[in-house]
């Protein structure tokens, strides 16, 4: 019994001491965070988000994974979205437990949910989450809904024909997460506040409002391609990634009510979260601005994203890859490009984890992207390098990179430090011709897929032109160059 209560009060102690130390914005630099008084870039790699509503799932040997593999973030759905069996082709969905291990914020009554009696197992299972990944260093994106993806809404408790609480059983789906849904909004604001009060001992997590919310409410404003076909674009499959989707204008009052919701509720309370919003696929300037929004986030992120929005001076994020194949090196550079264009948070969805296989081992999962252990050890090699940096005066800038030769390059600089990552494009050495002041710099190459040291030497530079060559080898590398003071 002794050694019970001394680990219960542990256990409070770490959730006590986190509530000082919220997650913020990191005020001298808000493109990045402030947590536990230090400053802090999020970088994660992690599972298909039903790690609470999948009871199956063993969260406790997954975040210990995460936290011995260096990272720190996990994405986190809540219970208004899960999916079945074979979703977007994906073989060991942890988002897809079947019925006898689906755990969802509601009490059942034999095949029917009441969204007016809260399940007191689901809200155990959340807190005790919540609690490891704080032990475990372990921020949490907390989302609350998603889009339904037309068919999918059909089985889910907010359905009328679900639930014991005379809900719309007739809604298309692209209703549901609007102002337009009826007795609904009722529910989802409860649902909403019953969050909100349960999670606000923890500060290691932010809101997300919805998850693609332009899935189902969206226009299209762009093709992404101008030089593919009318044809091609409507082959099955191809459409999306050839377009840039904006989320409409009535999926946007609703993420406001929402946003308001969260606020309101947090007025009551002693702790206050950063909320995020799930902006697009790829990259487009967030055109709808609210000031209760700290964090903007993509899917499939291209550079751009960070670049059209860094005047935002909030944090740009990167929180889901995937459809570019299984190899590490397609998402390692995606994260590298990413967050050298200035964006404070990434996170990978890697389907090597599944049930069974909560260390990330999965190498079997068919699934439409990658993840494995190798590739998580060069996401910590990114997060250490970035966070190693001096992140108040760390920001995106080419002006001191005057051309480079057989390589793509993406730079930042710091008050005493240049950085620039390239990517060679041939096995022979890459010039960089660089414009920095004359003086003494520490210049140091490393490779990004191991963390180790190619060199480290001095640098003189007599004259503000200074040429350099990157060692051989088609490995991709960061150059860190520090002014000797």
């Amino acid at each position: 019994m002794r050694k019970a209560l001394i680990c219960f009060y542990g256990m409070l102690t770490i959730v006590q001491t986190a509530s000082a130390q919220a997650l913020k914005l990191l005020p001298s630099n808000p493109h990045y965070f402030l947590y536990q008084n230090k400053p802090l870039v999020i970088v994660g790699s992690g599972e298909h988000y039903g790690s609470v509503i999948n009871t199956a799932f063993n969260y406790e040997k997954y975040l210990q994974t995460l936290h011995t593999d260096g990272l720190n973030t996990t994405r986190l759905f809540m219970g208004a979205y899960y999916e079945k069996p074979g979703a977007f082709g994906i073989e060991h969905n942890t988002l897809a437990p079947d019925e006898q291990t689906l755990l969802l914020p509601w009490q059942k009554t034999q095949d029917k949910y009441d969204l007016g009696k809260w399940n007191g197992a689901y809200f155990k299972r959340l807190h005790d989450f919540m609690l490891k990944a704080a032990q475990n260093g372990v921020i949490v994106e907390v989302n609350l809904f998603s889009a339904y993806y037309g068919s999918g809404w059909a089985y889910h408790p907010f359905n009328g024909n679900n639930n014991v609480n005379g809900t719309p059983k007739d809604l298309p789906a692209n209703k549901v997460n609007t102002l337009e849904n009826g007795s609904i909004l009722n529910f989802q604001k409860q649902y909403v506040v019953k969050l909100v009060d349960a999670l606000n001992e923890f500060d290691n997590f932010y809101f997300e409002i919805q998850n693609e919310p332009w899935a189902d409410n969206k226009d299209t404003v762009l093709i992404g391609n101008d030089y593919a076909s009318k044809d091609e674009l409507k082959q099955p499959g191809n459409f999306w990634k050839n377009t840039l989707e904006v989320t409409a204008k009535n999926s946007m009052l609703w993420q406001k009510k929402v946003t308001q919701w969260i606020v309101g509720e947090e007025n009551k309370l002693k702790n206050k979260h950063l909320i995020s919003q799930n902006i697009a696929n790829f990259g487009q300037p967030v055109f709808t601005l609210d000031p209760d929004i700290s964090i903007y986030t993509f899917h499939y992120a291209k550079p751009d994203a960070v670049r059209i929005n860094y005047g935002l001076n909030k944090v740009i994020g990167f929180n889901e890859t995937g459809f570019v194949g299984k190899e590490d090196i397609t998402y390692r550079r995606q994260a590298w490009r990413f967050m050298m264009s200035g964006g404070g948070l990434f996170g990978h969805l890697d389907y090597s984890f599944s049930t069974g296989h909560e260390d990330g081992t999965d190498d079997a999962n068919n699934a439409p992207g990658g993840g494995s252990v190798s590739l998580r050890k060069s996401f910590k090699v990114l997060k250490n390098f970035i966070q190693a940096l001096d992140l108040s005066t760390l920001k995106p800038d080419d002006s001191f990179i005057d051309h480079v030769v057989e390589a793509f390059a993406y730079s930042m600089k710091t008050s005493r430090s240049y950085v620039i990552y390239i990517e060679p494009m041939l096995s022979k050495p890459a010039k960089i011709k660089l414009l920095v002041p004359k003086g003494n710099y520490i210049e140091e190459w490393t490779d990004v897929s191991t963390g180790e040291k190619i060199s480290t030497g001095k640098l003189r530079c007599n004259s503000t032109v200074t040429l350099l060559e990157t060692a051989s080898g088609n490995n991709d590398k960061v150059l860190k160059l520090t002014r000797v003071l």
